[in-house]
């Protein structure tokens, strides 16, 4: 589903930030993104997001070679990529149930479709009584899981992840990955960048570990990848 070939990424006229990135994302794949701060995760997750193109290489998403797409092309093929951002970017005028339906509303779905889904997916990640806030009355933790139902409510068929799990407790943390994990095993491609090392051990998915700017390929412990 997705193809990086000897992928590089530089800003501006400074040194490249990942150097000769190969690898394949097989559809229903779920792999962990490693690495220390600095060595290009966050990069590397741009390209997946189509946030940016790649200096040179070549990039295939979703049978479409990157560098031939327009803008407006780009655009239509985000639509089948959801994405939690490590600032949220959450509407603050909006309440929790108007942000997270946004997906839907935009593509169309009837409101009472959405009602049920967005009323469900908020109470499974604990915040079935918080429809109404705003996110400025929200705590870290819980605007995070907004933007978790946020990126999840229309079953994308690529799900990124920036660090999900940082400003929730350790509890809440592994409920949300067990979600991210039954969207995977219907389907849902995803890769999650993080540095809890102990969370990537437990659940046992391949990871793709970073190292200034190069890419290592980490096979799981669980059978699946």
């Amino acid at each position: 589903m997705i193809h990086f070939e000897n992928i590089g990424l530089r800003y501006g006229t400074g040194p490249e930030v990942l150097q000769d990135i190969s690898f394949n994302l097989n559809k229903g794949s779920f792999h962990f993104l490693t690495g220390k701060s600095g060595a290009g995760k966050t990069s590397l997750m741009n390209l997946l997001y189509m946030g940016r193109r790649p200096t040179r290489g070549r990039l295939t998403m979703f049978n479409k070679l990157i560098h031939e797409q327009s803008r407006n092309d780009l655009i239509k093929l985000r639509r089948y990529v959801g994405v939690v951002f490590q600032d949220f970017r959450l509407l603050d005028h909006l309440s929790a149930f108007d942000n997270v339906a946004l997906p839907l509303r935009i593509i169309g779905r009837p409101e009472q479709e959405i009602k049920q889904q967005v009323t469900e997916l908020l109470a499974w990640v604990g915040l079935g009584d918080y429809l109404k806030s705003t996110p400025p009355t929200l705590s870290g933790g819980q605007k995070q899981r907004i933007a978790i139902a946020r990126a999840v409510i229309n079953r994308p068929r690529l799900l990124l992840a920036d660090e999900p799990t940082g400003n929730l407790d350790d509890q809440i943390g592994m409920r949300l990955m067990y979600l991210f994990d039954e969207l995977n095993r219907m389907g849902t491609t995803i890769v999650v960048a993080t540095h809890n090392l102990n969370m990537v051990h437990e659940l046992g998915h391949p990871q793709l570990h970073l190292s200034d700017g190069t890419l290592h390929y980490i096979p799981g412990t669980n059978g699946r990848g």
